[in-house]
């Protein structure tokens, strides 16, 4: 076996969001290649194109050296091209033999699968990380069932199920433990061996080093570099990872530099939860705090567990009272609302009118029946102070750019003058112009007494709007960065997990 894949000026868009504008990268038989760039580089979204998952806007795919069209994943999958998910693909419900697989299974006749087959064969799979099993993984063992870090493998013998000649790990090692990270590396060598390529997608730079050939940078959607591993060093990857030309300039100017004296508003003291392992600190009333780190360092779970959406373990003190919210609804009582970055799917009723979202968290504020032409001119003054680009209220949310959509998700909370905005990635996929009045928000917010967590996966907002950050890496609060240390290699640094950034 003897493969090459090539990306060639690949170009991708979401709307008016540029994911990848020039992304670039080679990787042939028997060798690993690490992919690598700070969050929204387009590190994902480029090895989404090259499985089948996206469609590119422009470039070209070069299997062997012959241009390639991957219209989906079974079409990449049929060339030989397969991707371990940084977000997983299986199906929770469904057993560990039924998601690997899926729609291929063998059949002994008239459709009949042949289940003795299917479990030899997982067997077969599941034996290959023998000794790093927390349970007893079976193969009619409910995916539902077992822990991150073996759903984790699952999704990799999901991928090696297909024997493919190009292999995409992206953050497949970011929930497992180091033997299972260990015992991984050393199929990686195995692979390369029997000539496999392997593109390698990892936040932890000790991992990039130790089993990377070579690398390739992205950044801000262009590949800034590539080379032989052994011709680099850590400092000189980061700094291909920083842009040189900033937009901190730009949004500094929406942030005052608050000398904050006020009392500690929200305490969080030993929170596991998930993805959390142990994670302590506190936030000012009126502060801004930034929560950052590469995505799925348990960001998101941080947030949940203050709002009450998942369960957790620790203590939170918010305005000098301990709460134990066991469900949203508690903690919007207490003057606390989450603006989710996934609006279509948590922030929004797409098929119901804008006023109706705007006004679905406060309803019972106009009684029964509803008040509405009191909420009416509530909806119309966040409207007005948001700047809302709309038809009318009464058109339906779906009617709306992304930018006004998101407009609404926030709308709808501030309706209720919360205490303490809880923000999960608020700014994702909206355009420029719309950024500039949010940034100018969260300001103004501020400056009014509310207290605002703000997760982001733009490390430009974090360094340009944010009083502190707190770095999550592998689900534990890794460093604070203040001061002189809020600037873009320190925060890229601690994302990959390193400790000598600055005075720190």
């Amino acid at each position: 076996m003897n493969v090459s894949l090539s990306a060639r000026n690949i170009v991708k868009h979401y709307g008016g969001v540029v994911a990848l504008s020039d992304g670039n990268l080679d990787v042939k038989s028997g060798e690993v290649l690490a992919l690598i760039g700070a969050n929204g580089s387009g590190k994902s979204t480029l090895s989404k194109v090259i499985n089948g998952v996206v469609v590119l806007d422009g470039g070209q795919l070069l299997l062997n050296e012959k241009i390639v069209h991957f219209s989906s994943p079974q079409a990449a999958k049929d060339l030989g091209i397969s991707i371990v998910f940084q977000e997983l693909s299986l199906i929770p419900q469904m057993t560990v033999a039924e998601n690997i697989w899926l729609a291929r299974e063998p059949i002994i006749t008239a459709g009949v699968i042949d289940k003795k087959l299917v479990d030899m064969k997982t067997m077969e799979l599941i034996s290959l990380f023998d000794g790093t099993y927390h349970t007893d993984l079976r193969p009619n063992t409910p995916v539902s069932d077992l822990p991150p870090d073996e759903r984790q493998i699952v999704e990799i013998l999901k991928a090696i199920s297909f024997d493919p000649e190009v292999l995409i790990l992206d953050e497949a090692t970011a929930s497992l433990d180091s033997r299972q990270v260990r015992r991984l590396f050393e199929l990686v060598k195995q692979w390369k061996e029997a000539g496999k390529a392997i593109i390698f997608v990892s936040h932890r730079m000790e991992e990039i080093f130790q089993i990377g050939d070579r690398y390739t940078v992205l950044r801000n959607g262009k590949t800034v570099g590539s080379g032989d591993i052994q011709d680099i060093n850590e400092n000189d990857l980061v700094k291909l990872m920083i842009a040189e030309d900033s937009l901190l300039t730009f949004i500094r100017k929406e942030k005052n530099d608050r000398e904050n004296q006020q009392p500690i508003f929200l305490e969080i003291n030993h929170l596991r939860a998930n993805n959390l392992k142990e994670i302590s600190f506190n936030v000012k009333r009126g502060e801004l705090l930034g929560i950052g780190g590469l995505q799925g360092q348990g960001q998101r779970d941080l947030l949940l567990s203050i709002f009450g959406d998942i369960p957790f373990k620790g203590d939170i003190k918010l305005n000098g009272e301990m709460v134990k919210f066991r469900h949203p609804r508690q903690a919007m009582k207490k003057g606390v609302a989450l603006v989710p970055g996934d609006r279509a799917k948590e922030g929004l009723l797409y098929i119901r009118s804008i006023l109706e979202n705007l006004i679905l968290p406060s309803w019972k504020k106009y009684g029964f029946p509803l008040n509405i032409k009191k909420s009416i001119t509530d909806a119309e003054q966040i409207a007005r102070n948001l700047k809302l680009i709309m038809a009318g209220l009464q058109e339906p949310v779906s009617s709306l750019s992304g930018g006004n959509a998101q407009k609404v998700v926030i709308g709808k909370w501030l309706l209720q003058s919360p205490q303490l905005l809880l923000l999960d990635d608020p700014t994702k996929g909206v355009d420029v112009g719309t950024k500039g009045e949010f940034y100018t928000l969260l300001s103004n917010l501020c400056d009014e007494g509310k207290t605002i967590l703000f997760y982001s996966s733009d490390d430009e907002e974090l360094l340009g709007l944010c009083d502190r950050i707190i770095v999550l890496h592998d689900g534990k609060l890794h460093i604070e960065l203040s001061g002189d240390n809020l600037n873009k290699e320190s925060l890229i640094r601690a994302s990959l997990g390193g400790t000598h950034i600055g005075g720190v």
